[in-house]
């Protein structure tokens, strides 16, 4: 019995060795830190998009601001006469009517001028004009305020009537040559300031070179030719006074022939 159980032993443990032999141990998995990865193709590369930022507008080039120069007003300036003798008058001209006299050295003050010509305006109890290329003028004389016309007024003469233009017209051949006609005023013997008087004068603000001109013409004929060409921003015009020793009858204001 006992070499019966030991046999059945013995036929046992073959049997099991035999499965053990024939059964092949099961694989270990692998772990995910080692996995070799599957012979796939790699996914395609797709760009994700920018996201649209904000559209740049480039600033615009900075502008050039214009600044108008301006010109400083003086309300009045002093001055010294160099002429040995300096006629002050009653307008900013040659031919205007005299005042008095000024000798050299002597200080005064301007107070005005006009535009288009080289007259200043003297302070005093007796306003009058001179020319400043005789002076010597502490400070510019394009400072000064334009007084003249609108700021001073001839004196009026009380015994004569003021002249009419009768015609203003441009010489047809040369169309810059303008001759202006008016009605002829008799002088009354005893009223010329001296023998070198005129009796009329003519106050023109015309162009010439781009550039307005103030002109006091004199003349003792209703008549006088002078040039006025285009090309000014201001309109030319004009006016004509009878000038005797007591003062000025007018003005007749020029109807301005076009160009």
């Amino acid at each position: 019995m006992q070499k019966t159980l030991t046999f059945l032993t013995l036929l046992i443990a073959a049997s099991l060795a035999c499965n053990f032999a024939a059964t092949p141990p099961a694989p270990v998995p692998a772990t995910e830190e080692f996995a070799k990865p599957e012979n796939t193709p790699a996914p395609a590369f797709t760009a994700s998009p920018i996201p649209a930022t904000e559209t740049f507008t480039p600033l615009p080039p900075p502008t050039a601001t214009i600044t108008a120069t301006t010109i400083p007003v003086a309300e009045s300036l002093k001055a010294v006469v160099t002429a040995e003798l300096l006629s002050c008058r009653y307008g900013p001209g040659a031919e205007y009517l005299y005042l008095y006299g000024l000798r050299q050295g002597a200080n005064i003050e301007l107070i005005g001028r006009t535009e288009g010509n080289n007259w200043v305006e003297v302070a005093g109890k007796n306003l009058c004009w001179v020319n400043a290329k005789y002076l010597n003028i502490q400070g510019e004389q394009e400072n000064l305020r334009i007084t003249y016309p609108a700021e001073y007024k001839l004196p009026v003469s009380p015994y004569y009537a003021p002249p009419s233009v009768l015609n203003a017209v441009r010489d047809p051949n040369n169309p810059n040559q303008v001759t202006v006609t008016w009605t002829d005023v008799t002088l009354r013997a005893g009223d010329e300031e001296d023998a070198n008087m005129f009796i009329y004068i003519i106050e023109v603000w015309r162009c010439e070179g781009g550039k307005i001109i103030f002109d006091p013409l004199a003349s003792n004929y209703p008549e006088v030719t002078f040039t006025d060409e285009s090309g000014c921003s201001a309109p030319s015009h004009g006016r004509v006074f009878f000038q005797e020793k007591h003062g000025f009858a007018g003005p007749a204001e020029i109807p301005w022939p076009a160009h």
